[in-house]
């Protein structure tokens, strides 16, 4: 291969799994703190005139990963790189997408603006959970979708039609994402009315769809302190659901999101390695990971090739 890839330390996981599938290794470097806890970084191989992807999600401490981030680059840059591609599987901050309160920042617009400043010249990203962050930037973002898999497991693990399961959107702004599941499954969709009363506080309110004596698929971007799905089953089962399973791209899981979900009517969750798992979180039996390094693996290859990647755009591998 006539391209690097290198890997910061919240992806490594991930990176040595996509490597793997492009049949090449993962770039030599160092990265680490020096004794004050400045972050070090070394490139222990030439760049010159290559084309670099760096894969890096900025899932907490984000702080720490993000900073990784852009002294890696600037290390690539000064080092004469051809192009650096910023592979974030998981894009941190995206939340925090407008004001929705007098004096509170727009984050996920100064990290695009920190990132482009350090030297990316491209963003590889997967499920933002706002679109519009794309708009941040003003170089080339290509927002890529878990769906593949997810479909490929559904399809395997569970028989759907369209009297026995429906896919289940815990919001309003998710019903998108739920219809091209549906779409691909081929059965109906509904979707969870709730009222947010704070930062990581959703109370779900009533379901809008028919689900009864169906078994609920539940499709959220992210899983972070496990509330909204949580809420979301209790109410799914209230209507009459035969069972629930929910299905996300980033499993977060802070706070007491384990604890939720062991205790919910959740039969299974499954997450991604956008964020690297713990080794006890896959101890758990209800918790099952999908790994998504073939889909950056083929993007990675046509990015380098030039090649299009509007297949990948709409949930194809």
């Amino acid at each position: 291969m006539d391209f690097l890839v290198f890997a910061g330390n919240s992806s490594r996981k991930l990176a040595e799994g996509i490597v793997a599938r492009l049949g090449m290794r993962l770039g030599d470097a160092i990265v680490g703190k020096f004794s004050d806890g400045e972050i070090n970084v070394r490139i222990n191989e030439s760049v010159r005139g290559r084309d670099v992807f760096l894969i890096q999600s900025t899932n907490a401490p984000a702080e720490v990963h993000l900073m990784e981030v852009m002294v890696m680059v600037d290390a690539l840059k000064r080092s004469s790189a051809n192009s650096v591609t910023a592979v974030m599987p998981y894009f941190g901050y995206a939340r925090q997408d407008r004001i929705i309160e007098p004096r509170v920042p727009i984050t996920a617009k100064l990290i695009a603006n920190l990132l482009t400043k350090a030297g990316i010249d491209r963003l590889v990203t997967m499920d933002l959970h706002s679109g519009q962050v794309q708009g941040f930037f003003d170089i080339p973002v290509d927002n890529l979708f878990a769906l593949p898999v997810i479909v490929r497991y559904l399809k395997d693990n569970f028989t759907c039609n369209e009297n026995s399961c429906v896919v289940v959107s815990p919001d309003a702004g998710g019903v998108p994402r739920a219809r091209m599941l549906a779409k691909k499954l081929k059965i109906p969709i509904a979707m969870v009315d709730k009222r947010r009363t704070g930062p990581n506080v959703a109370k779900a309110m009533n379901v809008v769809g028919d689900v009864a004596g169906r078994k609920a698929i539940i499709l959220d971007d992210m899983v972070d302190t496990a509330g909204t799905l949580t809420e979301g089953a209790a109410a799914l089962m209230d209507n009459g659901a035969t069972g629930v399973t929910a299905v996300t791209t980033h499993g977060i899981l802070s706070g007491p999101a384990i604890e939720r979900i062991v205790s919910s009517k959740i039969e299974e969750l499954v997450i991604t390695d956008t964020i690297e798992i713990s080794k006890d979180i896959y101890s758990i039996s209800k918790i099952k990971v999908l790994s998504v390094a073939s889909i950056f693996a083929t993007s990675i290859e046509r990015i380098h090739r030039k090649e299009s990647l509007t297949s990948l755009f709409h949930g194809h591998n």
